[in-house]
This record gives C-alpha cells, sequence and structure tokens, in this order.
C-alpha cells in the first residue's frame, strides 16, 4: 500500500508539471504549437499562403484573407510580434504600404471579413480600430505614440492587447497607441490577416483574465 501511495504522488507531480508547462510564469499560453497551420481555423488561405517554422507564421499576403483561433476567448490579454518582409527596391517607410490586421472578437459567418473589432496592422496606421461588420467599438488612436514607437519596416515590432468588459488597450513596443471602449462583441475567435503584402508573426500568446 505503501509503494501506490508513492506512485500516485509521483504521477500527481507529473500531471501537475504538464499542466504549468503549457503556461509561462506569466501565465501567457502559446497559440502557435508545431508547424501544421490546419490547427488555426482558415479563412480564404490555404498552404499557398501560409506556412509555420520555429514558431513563425509567414503570410505571403495572397489571396486575402485570415487565419484565426479555433478557440474563443472573452477578458484577455494578447500578445505577438509581427514584421513586414522589407522589399528590396524600397528607398523609404513613408512609401510603404504594408497591410494586415488583428480580428478581435470574430463572431458569424467566417468570411472576408467577419463581424469583429480590427486593431490595425497597416504600416501607417498600426493600432487604429475598425469595427467591421456592424461590430462597434469607440476608439481614440494617438498617432504621435505610434510613430514614436514603430520600428522600421523589416523589424520586429511587439504588440500587446488587453480586452476586458468592452474595454481595449493597444501597446506597441511597450507604447499605448489606442484605447477604446463599449466593444461589441466582446468575445470571439482571434484572427491574423492576409491583405496584399508578405508579414511574419512570431510569439503568439495568450493570457485570460478573470
Amino acid at each position: 500500500m505503501r509503494l501506490a501511495s508513492v506512485s500516485i504522488a509521483v504521477v500527481a507531480v507529473v500531471w501537475v508539471g504538464v499542466g504549468l508547462a503549457a503556461e509561462d510564469e506569466e501565465g501567457f499560453t502559446p497559440l502557435v504549437r508545431g508547424d501544421d497551420p490546419a490547427k488555426f481555423e482558415l479563412v480564404k488561405i490555404g498552404p499557398e499562403t501560409i506556412s509555420i517554422e520555429d514558431g513563425v507564421v509567414r503570410l505571403t499576403g495572397k489571396p486575402t484573407g485570415y487565419f484565426a483561433t479555433r478557440d474563443r476567448y472573452q477578458n484577455y490579454v494578447l500578445r505577438f510580434e509581427w514584421m513586414y518582409e522589407r522589399p528590396e527596391n524600397l528607398a523609404s517607410d513613408e512609401e510603404f504600404r504594408g497591410n494586415s490586421g488583428v480580428l478581435l472578437n470574430i463572431q458569424g459567418e467566417p468570411k472576408v471579413w467577419p463581424r469583429s473589432i480590427e486593431f490595425q496592422l497597416a504600416n501607417r496606421e498600426v493600432g487604429k480600430v475598425y469595427p467591421i461588420g456592424g461590430a462597434r467599438c469607440d476608439g481614440r488612436w494617438d498617432r504621435d505614440a505610434y510613430a514614436k514607437a514603430i520600428k522600421p519596416v523589416g523589424q520586429w515590432n511587439r504588440e500587446e492587447v488587453t480586452c476586458r468588459n468592452g474595454e481595449m488597450t493597444c501597446t506597441l513596443n511597450g507604447v499605448e497607441v489606442t484605447r477604446g471602449s463599449h466593444a461589441q462583441p466582446d468575445r470571439g475567435q482571434i484572427g491574423w490577416q492576409s491583405e496584399g503584402a508578405p508579414i511574419r508573426f512570431r510569439n503568439l500568446e495568450i493570457k485570460r483574465l478573470d
């Protein structure tokens, strides 16, 4: 009986360890696991558009569509890094027209584009709020903060979005660029757009809030 008790205790410790390994010390859980894009919901895009290698998601930008979490979230902190591939002939970042976005709280039919709240990733207005398909959000975007925070095309940017009870904030490289309120919907899937320009994402992580 004593040996059986010890075995049960060991199993319990191993099981707890496995559960904790899914989260980091801050409580964030990675959204990219493995190299199979089919673990996400793919809308209007396929293998010719999306690939994953060593945790980095690459989108060609064509055709237009998005990949989304299969889980739905309410009250969370989302963080990720993104980078546009810099065109060889790009003389100035002001000329760059790279476009993408993160779609928050997706509801309804999976289509281009679904009912959701988009935080813009277009290089000229990162963080700006666009409610889509009947969604609502009162957003306030700080252009000056964005201009100070954005990194040159071809470098990684770090974005963090907090959603809680319809209130939303967005930081870019540690600088707050957007505040939103009265968001509807306030829960749903999360997606990232393929919209014309090659873009990469990495370190996609989420933490649920109480």
